[in-house]
Formats: C-alpha cells, structure tokens, sequence
C-alpha cells in the first residue's frame, strides 16, 4: 500500500532579489494504483513540485506537509526519502563520470534494502531489466549517463525504477527528448512498474502523446505554483486542443 499526501504545500527559491515563491499552495493525494498527470505551461512550477518532494536543497519549504503512508518526508533527508519508497525520474539526469551503470545500480539497490542482493539472481535482474528497455547488457559497463544519447538516459531512469521498486514513482517529463520509438519503450516500462500492486505515479509533462500509452487516473493542470483544474483524461485532451490560455489568463486577470 502506498498514498502520498501533499497539502498546502508552499515552497521558495533564492534569486538575486530575495526569495521567490514558486508553489503556493499545492494539494494533491496519489493513492496506491493512481497514475496522476500533471501538464502545464513553462515555469508554473512543476519540476519544482518534483524536487521539492525529493528534497533537492535548492528549495525551501516554506509551508505545507508532504507524507508518505503517514511518515512525514519532509522531515527526512535525501536518501531517507529514498528508502521510504519515493523515487524521482530526472529531466535532465547527470552524468556520474567513472561510475559504471552496474556498480551505480548495485550500490543503489543495497542502500535502499539494507542489505546487498545476491549476485548471481541480480545480474539476471539487471540484464532482464535492460533487455525489456532496448539495452544491450553491455550498457551495464558505460558510465552513468556519460555519452547517452537522451533516450539512452531516459531507459536508464526506467531500469532504475523497474530494479528499485519504490512505492511512488514522479516522472519529471520522461517524455521529453525521446523519438516515437523510445518513447514507447518508457511507456511501456512505466506501466510494468504501474502494474504492480500498491505503487503510485505522479508523471509531470507538457504533452499528452505519453498520455496515449501511460493512461492517467487524474489529470491535473498546474499554473502558477499550484492546480488550477483537476479531472479525468478527457483533461488532457482538452488542453492538447485548447492550451492553457484560460487558465494563464486567469492568473494575471
């Protein structure tokens, strides 16, 4: 089972002018077996609603809770977050020069369990984990994201997320970056993932497309720091069709 709570979340950056405000009031509860789509116009805050939940110190929080299954994450560090079950899929993941994917996922793995997996059933899990992403096993030896291609990056977040197995997964535009064919293959990742018993997905993006192979339970559209109108996926065709004029308009009436 899993449920993340976020209410009334607000949270600030610094700038050369003071502190910004970027969420300002953000409400939203992913239940186990929920898939929720947040679309939105650059700069409402998206990614910062993903970082903040995975703690990324260049955001304050100013206001709000976040729990997960009751725990208070805010409260807890990076890695804590981590093994509680939250898994974050980067925009822009970095590269990890003179870190093998293997060792990188390997390491990974014993942090979050405590303990270290057997080799000889862990190798077949990495391989098989890569294999259904379209990597060779050799991608296993490459340097963590060090010459990827941006749909080689994007498969490695999902082989992350199939071998860690947290209880909620937030997808920062895994989408973004990827031809017809990779993007596929992510979607199809995702909803492997998704078909396990009490797991909860926050999938942020700018477009529907992935919408057409990850179906979302709820559809959120985020403007200006918070959620402006929640529905179903009937939501996400309407803002393909229409944009998020009404709602930008809103905002600055």
């Amino acid at each position: 089972m899993s449920k993340l709570e976020i209410n009334d979340l607000h949270v600030t950056v610094d700038t050369e002018d003071g502190p910004k405000e970027i969420l300002k009031g953000v409400t939203l509860t992913i239940n186990d077996g929920e898939t929720h789509a947040i679309m939105g116009p650059n700069g409402s805050g998206k990614s910062t609603l993903a970082y903040s939940i995975a703690g990324h110190p260049k955001y304050t929080i100013t206001g709000g809770t976040v729990t997960l299954d009751g725990q208070d994450v805010l409260s807890l560090s990076v890695d804590e977050r981590a093994r509680a079950g939250l898994f974050l899929a980067m925009q822009y993941p970095v590269e990890v020069p003179g870190v093998s994917v293997s060792n990188f996922l390997r390491t990974a793995k014993t942090a979050i369990d405590g303990e270290a997996p057997k080799l000889r059933t862990w190798v077949k899990d990495v391989n098989a984990a890569l294999e259904q992403l379209n990597l060779d096993p050799s991608f296993g030896t490459r340097n963590v994201n060090e010459g990827f291609s941006g749909g080689e990056k994007k498969r490695h977040e999902i082989a992350q997320l199939e071998l860690l197995d947290p209880k909620v997964a937030v997808l920062d535009e895994t989408d973004s970056g990827l031809d017809i064919d990779a993007l596929k293959t992510v979607s199809e990742g995702v909803n492997r993932f998704r078909a396990r018993e009490g797991k909860g997905v926050l999938l942020i993006t700018h477009y529907t497309r992935i919408l057409r192979y990850i179906e979302p339970d709820f559809v959120h559209v985020f403007v200006d720091g918070k959620v402006a109108e929640s529905g179903g996926k009937e939501l996400a065709d309407q803002l393909e069709a229409n944009g998020y004029d009404k709602y930008v308009n809103a905002v600055t009436a």
